[in-house]
């Protein structure tokens, strides 16, 4: 059914254009009419090509791969729409780049998660709704407002389909700071957890250490925000098997899924990976073991809960 305010806009840029339309038909509206050029050097110029004067504007973005012209689309875009008197702009950021660094682990080390923050907040933004952060802290990076969506629940859903015997599953967590979701997982399917203890030695290598919780004969689900090169999750579903699991199902919101993962997941021993469109995937990623559900549904009617000032905390039941 057609969103019959003309206040509210819904424009994309070039990371999830899919996404974004998924969004708009959720919503009800037409994608606003916009257009991203680059000049023979590279440099980024964006022409929106009607009137949002007075309106409130939602940009659809993902920073994902090529992470930093898509950050730089948006900034620009955000700037645009400020000089074009938009009312309120909103971005729309199904998945956050730059947000493993979010602390200094190590001396000399950039924030970049609050960096990003400062970009936006700086081009003109005034709210930011996204999907599964990090680190949730990273909400504290920001003056202006933020709605900060979960994955868990559609995920959930997914495997209630499945019709697992409660008593059968168990929700793994691939290490100690993702326990906080899996716990939430494991609440929705009424399901004990795991963990995996590891250890990083450098980014993107993990070492499995311990599992802590009993798999023995169960259907592991292994639960993770980001999924990157697949080394932490595939070495933690090889793991599993190798002490008992009878079989591992796998999980994210944000399928990054850079480098080898693709190899990697298709020689483990994860019988599926079940991720989100928060990430497009291209075709050549779109292999047998993954599964992609749509965050279209719960950001549509975010983006509506929000023009209408009514409660977006009633989305995360």
């Amino acid at each position: 059914m057609p969103y019959t305010n003309p206040k509210l806009k819904i424009f994309s840029l070039s990371s999830n254009i899919e996404l974004a339309k998924e969004i708009a038909a959720e919503v009800g509206v037409e994608l606003g009419k916009s257009s991203v050029k680059r000049f023979s050097d590279g440099e980024i110029t964006i022409n929106i090509e009607e009137s949002i004067r007075g309106c409130d504007v939602f940009v659809i973005q993902s920073t994902c791969s090529p992470v930093n012209e898509n950050l730089m689309e948006l900034l620009i875009m955000v700037d645009a729409l400020k000089r074009a008197s938009a009312k309120t702009i909103s971005i729309v950021m199904p998945y956050y780049g730059y947000a493993r660094q979010d602390r200094k682990a190590r001396a000399r080390e950039p924030i970049t998660a609050k960096l990003v923050a400062n970009l936006l907040e700086t081009a003109g933004a005034t709210r930011v709704i996204t999907l599964d952060l990090h680190a949730p802290q990273i909400q504290g990076f920001f003056d202006i407002l933020i709605d900060h969506l979960m994955g868990v629940p559609i995920l959930a859903d997914y495997f209630q389909e499945k019709n697992f015997n409660n008593e059968d599953i168990v929700i793994v967590s691939p290490d100690h700071g993702g326990v906080t979701r899996a716990r939430k997982l494991a609440e929705r399917l009424k399901a004990p957890i795991a963990i995996i203890d590891k250890r990083r030695p450098k980014p993107n290598v993990a070492e499995v250490m311990n599992i802590v919780g009993n798999i023995d004969g169960k259907i592991a689900i292994l639960i993770d925000d980001i999924i990157d090169t697949a080394g932490t999750i595939t070495l933690a579903a090889n793991a599993l098997v190798e002490n008992g699991a009878k079989e591992v199902y796998a999980c994210c919101t944000h399928p990054v899924l850079s480098g080898p993962a693709i190899e990697r997941i298709e020689n483990s021993k994860i019988k599926e990976l079940v991720v989100t469109n928060s990430i497009p995937l291209p075709e050549e990623k779109k292999i047998g073991k993954i599964h992609q559900l749509t965050v279209a549904t719960l950001i549509g009617e975010a983006i509506v809960r929000v023009f209408e000032q009514q409660s977006v905390s009633t989305l995360f039941d």
